[in-house]
């Protein structure tokens, strides 16, 4: 057959050795896992991973937290928690997604025991994405709040205004000597966050959450509707969007840092970020405070980085991967450390007093201290709007990755009926999802916020990981996990990442388990202490995910045949169909195992594909020479 002005004769390939997609006139790419989609290019990958890890805790918990644990001296332990629980379990996540092409409910094809596990971290990110989304619907409020010429809580005399608010804005006397008693006033920015835009003074608790806030409640139906049409076509939609959401917010970063650093005062903050205090290393409760911001940043057991790797190709360099993020995900939060705490080193300058008395945790910062401190500098609106730009599109792209995660778990489940029609599938969870959402929306809505963001994604969460990361090594088998990983990137871990993953990761999530239910304190929003049912409610929330392990290991079991001992083997052993998606990357014990598969060596839809054998076909050969060794030695 001519093509193109040259010769070019077409194999002859023997029925023993055709493949399902061999037969008729099909191309070979097409197949099952095309119809689920893939990265359009490998940047979307990291992008996404990116934008991920890199959220709203970046900007208002890591700063705070190593200023509470020590300032510099905090880093020490950070990037040693980081090198012994974020980057192995970052790495394992991303293997299994990407070694078999599955989210977070059919990987566990691995071991279909422990699928608990994944219905688990499906009820924890379902509920961490509903109060999530509200989080981005207070930064849409204070967004479009900013498009003014003054900025609406930069005065008193307003209608939401109480006799103590107080404008602290210059109040210090001539050189700043005199500092002001101010624990009796409140300012504009406070009674702004807490009476107009929350309306928390309508609200008699958690019990009576009173009526809906309409302002925020189409605050969120916007933020839900810009989620939705970012991933109405799955990753090809969603890998393009973040080209945007997670680059941008470095500008931005950058802007405020400068901003930031040259202001009077701002080397005050930095100093108070970052001056080492080594005796706080003596202490147990900064290790657990590094780990704790290195899991939770990271969102390692959430599923969306076992799902985001699930789109890639079979041979993409997630060992690289995993150092590019996660490294840069630590750096980013160091430098929004410093934007963040030279704003506030100027603001403690302009009121005259000390730096941890403007300094605060969590949403406080985001939506009350931070705006006062724009309140301060020229084009005050200017900086408050590219302030809250900056969250949305931090928060933005961790809201792509919940839903994905959840949409491609089930979708996964159900591939023949939910495939065809993913994008009403995932139009249905978004409104699922802000209905459930609306309880966020009303007076006390807050409250209930707070209890979501306590118990959602807390000792549940650890308990999943340490399941995860047990049922891989331990009841797969490392040796097996490593050989998996040798087929898919052309070398095995090294000692470093066996070690993590045997002992290290799990043990210091242990530790963490065990800390976190110890030094257990009830939820509290400021003075508001939570009731008993409230508390109570959290618990079973956290206790539920967990439950879901031992109720999925009872339903495998009951699935199999023979007695409990052989029901247990049989479900702990990987399915037949486990391994890599496509036939043309399966070799020693994977060979064949496709439903419908016809072909006992894939390598020779290598050799018809590319002409000859790859790198990656010699790691095949290697790999069935080990297998072979090992089933002689066992015999």
């Amino acid at each position: 057959m001519v093509v193109g002005g040259s010769l070019k004769e077409k194999p002859i390939t023997p029925d023993l050795l055709m493949t399902p997609s061999d037969q008729g006139d099909v191309d070979l790419d097409v197949d099952f896992a095309a119809d689920r989609g893939n990265w359009t290019g490998k940047l979307d990958f990291l992008l996404s991973c990116i934008g991920y890890c890199v959220g709203l805790g970046n900007v208002w918990r890591f700063p705070y937290r190593a200023y509470t644990n020590g300032g510099g001296a905090f880093l020490v332990p950070y990037f040693l928690m980081l090198a012994i629980c974020g980057i192995p379990l970052f790495f394992l996540e991303l293997s299994l997604g990407q070694f078999s092409s599955l989210g977070p409910l059919a990987v566990w094809k691995i071991s279909p025991l422990f699928k608990g596990a994944g219905a688990a971290m499906l009820l924890i990110v379902g509920l961490v994405a509903i109060y999530y989304n509200m989080i981005i619907a207070y930064v849409l409020f204070y967004l479009f709040a900013s498009l003014t010429s003054t900025l609406p809580w930069e005065h008193c005399g307003n209608w939401w205004n109480t006799g103590r608010c107080l404008e602290h804005r210059g109040a210090k006397e001539g050189n700043g000597a005199l500092p002001l008693n101010l624990t009796s006033t409140v300012s504009p920015s406070e009674e702004y966050w807490s009476r107009y835009v929350l309306h928390i003074q309508g609200s008699q608790g958690i019990g009576s959450p009173g009526e809906i806030r309409w302002n925020l409640c189409l605050c969120l139906l916007l933020a839900w509707v810009i989620v939705f049409l970012c991933i109405l076509k799955g990753v090809k939609s969603s890998g393009k969007v973040v080209y945007f959401t997670a680059t941008f917010p470095y500008l931005i970063l950058l802007m405020l840092l400068v901003r930031g650093v040259t202001l009077p005062g701002a080397w005050k903050g930095i100093q108070f970020y970052l001056t080492p205090q080594f005796h706080h290393l003596l202490s147990s409760k900064v290790w657990i405070e590094a780990a704790l911001q290195i899991f939770y940043s990271l969102g390692v057991g959430f599923g969306g980085l076992l799902t985001f790797a699930s789109y890639n190709t079979f041979h993409q360099n997630i060992y690289r991967d995993t150092f590019i993020v996660t490294l840069g995900n630590a750096i980013t939060s160091i430098l929004a450390g410093f934007a963040i705490f030279s704003v506030l080193g100027y603001m403690s300058q302009e009121l005259g007093v000390p730096v941890d008395q403007v300094a605060k945790a969590g949403p406080g910062l985001a939506f009350v201290v931070y705006p006062q401190a724009m309140t301060m500098l020229p084009l005050s609106p200017f900086w408050s709007f590219l302030f809250f730009f900056m969250l949305l599109t931090l928060g933005l792209d961790s809201q792509f990755a919940f839903l994905e995660t959840i949409v491609t778990a089930v979708t996964d489940e159900f591939p023949y009926y939910l495939r065809p029609k993913k994008a009403v599938f995932s139009g249905l969870i978004c409104v699922a999802m802000y209905l459930m959402g609306l309880i966020l929306t009303t007076d006390g809505g807050m409250y209930w916020l707070v209890l979501l963001d306590d118990y959602s994604a807390s000792f549940g969460l650890m308990v999943v990981v340490i399941t995860t990361c047990l049922a891989v090594t331990r009841v797969y088998g490392i040796q097996r996990f490593c050989r998996d990983i040798h087929m898919m990137l052309g070398f095995k871990p090294g000692l470093y990442f066996r070690a993590c993953w045997l002992f290290l990761s799990p043990a210091t999530l242990l530790a963490l388990l065990v800390y976190s239910i110890v030094k257990y304190q009830p939820s509290e929003y400021g003075s508001y202490r939570f009731p008993a049912w409230a508390e109570l409610l959290g618990i079973l929330m956290g206790l539920l995910s967990c439950l879901m392990i031992p109720a999925g290991m009872l339903v495998a079991v009951l699935r199999e045949e023979g007695s409990f001992w052989e029901r247990l083997q049989q479900a702990s052993r990987p399915a037949m169909d486990w391994g890599p998606s496509l036939e043309e990357n399966r070799t020693g014990m994977y060979v064949a195992t496709l439903a419908g598969s016809q072909s006992p060596k894939p390598l020779m839809v290598h050799m018809r594909k590319y002409g000859g054998i790859t790198s990656f076909e010699n790691t095949a050969i290697e790999v069935d020479r080990e297998i072979a060794e090992e089933e002689e030695s066992m015999m």
